[in-house]
């Protein structure tokens, strides 16, 4: 599936730019997954104006650093109710995440968001708009949040179509959730604290933000 990465590779960097940082993990039993890091860029990150701004495409992003994973994609996801696995047919996906540059240690972030990528080939899980992904450990140094809800795809990242019968790769942004939001995310539903999040103009991107709130 190195083709696969390799086309992944290149819709990110035509997306994103050049990476100025990469790193690797590989855990046990699992394919290595990379972190890719991008400064500088511009656009817009899927959110549909939840991240504080008045939800303007095409902003000026140079004040902002993304971190998308690679290698998640290789093999597809597995329903995990499934007694077989498809090698090929199957939801394939990577990760995005964007935060306000030089706030915090960000890049304390790269371990945990390739964990977040292995999950589908170690906990058998199927990750999809509306899910929330825990990290049990704060995403950086000194960091409110402990998880990510994985918003939709296409506002920064196009799809990646992939030869029949495999499915298109889906780049899925992620949104940091604070211990409080994602107890009220798990009672009230993705739309509700999206929802949330917009009447209160939060910036999603402030990797130091305070929990929206939801009295």
């Amino acid at each position: 599936m190195s083709d696969v990465l390799a086309l992944v590779e290149a819709r990110l960097r035509s997306a994103l730019g050049e990476p100025d940082a990469r790193a690797a993990v590989t855990f046990l039993g699992t394919d290595r997954i990379e972190v890719l890091r991008f400064t500088g860029t511009d656009g817009t990150d899927g959110t549909d104006g939840t991240d504080g701004t008045d939800g303007e495409e095409g902003r000026d992003d140079a004040g902002v650093v993304r971190y998308a994973t690679l290698g998640m994609s290789a093999q597809p996801m597995a329903d995990p109710t499934s007694p077989l696995a498809d090698p090929v047919r199957g939801p394939r996906a990577e990760l995005i995440l964007t935060v306000r540059r030089g706030r915090a240690d960000t890049d304390k972030v790269l371990r945990p968001l390739a964990v977040l990528a292995a999950s589908p080939q170690v906990e058998g899980v199927v990750v999809a708009p509306g899910a929330s992904l825990d990290t049990g450990e704060p995403l950086w140094p000194g960091a409110p949040f402990t998880s990510v809800l994985v918003a939709e795809p296409g506002g920064l990242v196009e799809d990646l179509e992939l030869d029949a019968p495999m499915d298109p790769v889906r780049f899925l942004p992620l949104l940091p959730m604070t211990p409080n939001e994602a107890a009220w995310k798990r009672v009230q539903g993705a739309a509700a604290l999206q929802e949330r999040w917009l009447r209160h103009g939060t910036d999603l991107r402030d990797p130091l933000r305070a929990g929206v709130p939801l009295g």
